[in-house]
């Protein structure tokens, strides 16, 4: 696939200082571009690059003026690492809807509904009354349990399990191992010191946008009617835990390892960072950034926190803490040798 820098630049909206019909085939770092190529200059640290790349166009920003000569062609915007972004998510469209048809052999029940341009790979199954849109990809070996409902132009990969009765949006994409729809963590001790398992009838739903990392867990709702619930523009990360009944806000972004327990409801636009914990039935409010490994044991009611540590508590008292904390032993030391010399 190859595209002009002015046809590049009308998508992003930018201006053309140099060649406007040279090709492009592929994006690359600065550092590493060849003729055919292109990049974007967003950190000043990587400016060197510029004089010396061999792309043959890089997206910088509009102000931008170079201090030595110049061979490649600029493509002058608002912001550089927007534009990329831009171009990286257009050109990954391309990639992962190319796929049309269907493989065989694979399967399809009945009362199916399947939208147009859609794609079916070998070994994927489809159940019963299910609801496929346009533009739909299955890639091999998923499986897609009965009365499922899948959106416009989401992508299924391979090895995706999803369990019957989930709902998924439009423009999702879901990466190869993810479970939705699988069991909660439900049983009740008996008197005999054993557990029963708990039946769980709820189901799954899926906004908008949603993108869901590999070999991520999202456990079905516990009671018929109920939905665990992940909103529109959620971004997760691969090996995440998302228990019965969690609601997760619009925009909440969370890093792998991350766990959160059942019936919890974690705010909009929160950010979240790898292997936090988050426990039962809390409340987690907009906005709120939580720092790698923190276990929230309690809800955090207040907005646009940011917290660490376990259990969590504000990051600039944490730090001010673990100033203090690497001092002890220094502090232990002179401690004794002030017992020594008065006797203590």
């Amino acid at each position: 696939m190859e595209f002009t820098i002015g046809q590049i630049a009308a998508m992003l909206g930018g201006q053309i200082q140099g060649k406007s019909e040279d090709k492009i085939s592929m994006l690359a770092k600065i550092q590493d571009a060849k003729q055919g190529q292109l990049s974007f200059l967003s950190n000043p640290k990587y400016e060197q690059f510029i004089y010396t790349t061999n792309a043959s166009a890089v997206i910088v920003k509009k102000d931008f003026v170079p201090k030595k000569d110049i061979t490649t062609t600029l493509i002058l915007v608002e912001d550089p690492y927007v534009s990329f972004t831009i171009l990286l998510e257009e050109y990954h469209k391309l990639i992962s809807f190319q796929k049309s048809g269907v493989e065989e052999p694979c399967f399809i029940g009945q009362q199916v509904s399947v939208g147009n341009a859609i794609y079916r790979g070998a070994f994927s199954y489809i159940g019963n009354k299910c609801k496929i849109g346009n533009n739909v990809k299955i890639y091999p070996h998923a499986y897609i349990g009965d009365n499922v409902v899948i959106g416009d132009n989401t992508i299924i990969h391979s090895g995706v399990k999803i369990y019957a009765d989930t709902r998924i949006g439009n423009n999702c994409v879901i990466h190869s191992g993810t479970v939705i729809g699988s069991d909660g963590f439900g049983f009740a001790p008996q008197a005999d010191g054993s557990y029963k398992t708990i039946p769980q009838l709820g189901n799954v739903v899926i906004e908008d946008n949603v993108a869901i990392g590999a070999n991520t867990v999202i456990d079905c709702a516990t009671l018929f009617g109920d939905a665990t619930i992940i909103q529109q523009g959620v971004k997760l990360d691969n090996l995440i835990q998302v228990a019965h009944n969690v609601e997760i806000g619009k925009n909440t972004v969370i890093a792998a390892q991350s766990g959160i327990s059942g019936s919890s409801k974690v705010g909009e636009n929160c950010m979240i960072a790898g292997q936090v914990g988050i426990a039962g039935h809390l409340v987690i409010a907009n906005k709120t950034s939580i720092g790698a490994q923190a276990g929230v044991s309690k809800s955090i009611n207040e907005e646009g926190q940011r917290l660490i540590g376990y259990p969590v508590f504000d990051i600039r008292e944490y730090f001010k803490s673990y100033a203090l904390f690497k001092k002890l032993p220094e502090l232990n030391q002179r401690l004794a040798e002030l017992e020594k010399k008065t006797g203590g």
